[in-house]
């Protein structure tokens, strides 16, 4: 087995990183993998005090592993398509939902249920990360547009549209207080927490390049609506530039606040997302609605009673 350790891992000691693997099983199975020297990261033995990076290669052989378990989901509501040819699917996720697999998670994924419905998404041979056509992602509790490919030419092209910045990601954030500025930008590195591996922070050991532009749509009571674009797209990015400021993200627990206006989830929507088509080059633009759940809570901001 040869994996490549993704951003969301980075930083983890080895043996957690492996031991959340399926095929691995449990942490002490790691350990004694790691301590029978099995285990190379990039080539070189690992001990079990190593944290793994992002990019890292980790190996196992194969013969020590574990099969994987079939994956068979159904009788799952449907995910809304907004946009779809022979290249693209564009779909609206719903809050609550992972994109893809990781280690040490269980429960459905986005990609697993598109599969179940038998859309035909780009392979990926990745034997730890199940994400077939996945180009970017949307935290589980965001919901709103996101793109995946249907093959690998579509995939290319997409993930470098992102990365070129071509590719336009717009996104509706309620927030808490009062911004002081109309717009502004927020770049501010980020990477793994130093004290609190499940998060991200400003406070990072391991920082990478974060650019966020905001704009206000809305002052209300308490809160403020926002119209934010993404430069970069970093994991929970937009979540840890609000906290930064002291904007933090109406109901996201994970980054200090707490569930109000009914939700039970952070208020953040992907709301419009543009790209050159991957065959054509010619323009794409999908847009998507806040979910009744956001909007319910929208009302209720807007009736808020003002701070004294």
């Amino acid at each position: 087995m040869k994996v490549t350790v993704d951003e969301d891992f980075d930083g983890q000691r080895i043996d957690r990183f492996l031991g959340a693997i399926e095929r691995i099983g449990s942490r002490s199975r790691a350990e004694k993998l790691i301590e029978d020297g099995l285990v190379t990261i990039d080539g070189r033995p690992a001990i079990k005090s190593n944290k793994v990076r992002n990019g890292f290669v980790i190996e196992v052989p194969d013969a020590e592993l574990a099969e994987p378990a079939p994956r068979t989901y159904e009788g799952q509501a449907p995910v809304d398509v907004l946009y779809e040819d022979d290249d693209v699917l564009v779909v609206d996720k719903p809050a609550g939902m992972v994109v893809h697999p990781a280690p040490g998670y269980r429960q459905l994924t986005l990609v697993e249920l598109l599969a179940a419905g038998g859309v035909n998404l780009a392979d990926n041979d990745d034997p730890v990360m199940y994400r077939p056509g996945v180009v970017h992602r949307l935290d589980k509790n965001t919901s709103g547009v996101m793109m995946l490919a249907k093959n690998h030419l579509a995939q290319r092209q997409l993930q470098l549209a992102l990365r070129e910045r071509t590719a336009k990601r717009e996104y509706l954030a309620l927030v808490n207080g009062h911004v002081a500025s109309r717009a502004g930008r927020v770049e501010a590195p980020i990477g793994r927490d130093v004290r609190d591996s499940t998060k991200r922070s400003i406070d990072t050991d391991f920082p990478q390049e974060a650019i966020t532009h905001f704009v206000i749509q809305e002052v209300l009571p308490t809160t403020t609506l926002l119209k934010l674009k993404l430069e970069t797209g970093r994991t929970h990015q937009i979540r840890v530039h609000m906290q930064a400021i002291d904007h933090p993200v109406v109901a996201d627990e994970q980054y200090g606040t707490s569930p109000e206006f009914g939700l039970d989830r952070q208020f953040l929507h992907a709301a419009r997302l543009s790209f050159p088509h991957p065959r054509t080059g010619e323009p794409v633009e999908v847009a998507c609605p806040l979910p009744e759940e956001l909007t319910v809570a929208l009302g209720e901001a807007r009736r808020a009673l003002p701070d004294r």
